[in-house]
C-alpha cells in the first residue's frame, strides 16, 4: 500500500469537493481546480475528507496512487490557502517590475525582458526590485512559472549573478587565480 496514497485528504471549512465519475473539483475561496484521474484510481468524499483508492495492485496504479492523492491535497491547499514563490535577482542593474499582467526584467541584455504572467498567477516586486514573490492557487503552473523566470538569466557559479530561487544556495567557484 502506498504509505501517501493512503492517507486520507482533510477538506478545511470553505471547501467543496464534488467527484463526477474520474473528474475531481475543488472549489475555495480563491478560487477552482479540476483534476482529471487516471481510470485505474478512485476517490470518494467521507465524512470531511477524501479518500484515494487504486483499483488493482499491477505498478501501474501503485505509482498513479499517491500521484493522484498528493495532485488533490495540492488542490485543496491551494484554493484554501494557495501557493507562493520567492525569487531573488542578483547583479548591478538587475532589477524586475510589474507592469499590469507582465513582468519587466533587465537582467543584463541589451533589451529588457519582458514575461506574460499566465492566468491565475500574479507578481509583486519588493521596493528594491530585486525580490520577485509569484502567487497562485496551481502548484504545478507556480512552479512552471518560476522555473521559466530564473531561465532567462540562471544564477551564475563565479559571482553569484542571476534570478535564483530564494531557498536556493550557489556553490560558488573559485575564479582564475593570476601570479601563483
Amino acid at each position: 500500500m502506498s504509505r501517501i496514497g493512503k492517507l486520507p485528504i482533510s477538506i478545511p471549512e470553505k471547501v467543496d469537493v464534488k467527484i463526477a465519475s474520474s473528474r475531481v473539483e475543488v472549489k475555495g475561496p480563491k478560487g477552482t481546480l479540476a483534476f482529471d484521474m487516471p481510470g485505474k484510481i478512485t476517490a470518494k468524499v467521507e465524512s470531511g475528507s477524501v479518500v484515494v483508492q487504486r483499483n488493482d495492485e499491477d505498478g501501474e496504479s501503485r505509482s498513479l496512487h499517491g500521484l493522484c492523492r498528493s495532485q488533490i491535497a495540492n488542490m485543496v491547499n491551494g484554493v484554501s490557502v494557495g501557493f507562493t514563490r520567492d525569487l531573488d535577482i542578483n547583479g548591478v542593474g538587475y532589477r524586475a517590475e510589474v507592469k499590469g499582467k507582465e513582468l519587466h526584467m533587465s537582467l543584463g541584455y541589451s533589451h529588457p525582458v519582458v514575461y506574460p504572467l499566465p492566468e491565475g498567477i500574479t507578481a509583486v516586486v519588493d521596493g528594491k526590485r530585486t525580490r520577485i514573490t509569484l502567487t497562485g492557487i496551481d502548484k504545478q503552473l507556480l512552479g512552471n512559472t518560476a522555473a521559466k523566470v530564473r531561465s532567462f538569466r540562471p544564477p551564475e557559479p563565479y559571482r553569484g549573478k542571476g534570478v535564483k530561487y530564494a531557498e536556493e544556495i550557489i556553490k560558488r567557484k573559485e575564479g582564475k587565480s593570476a601570479g601563483k
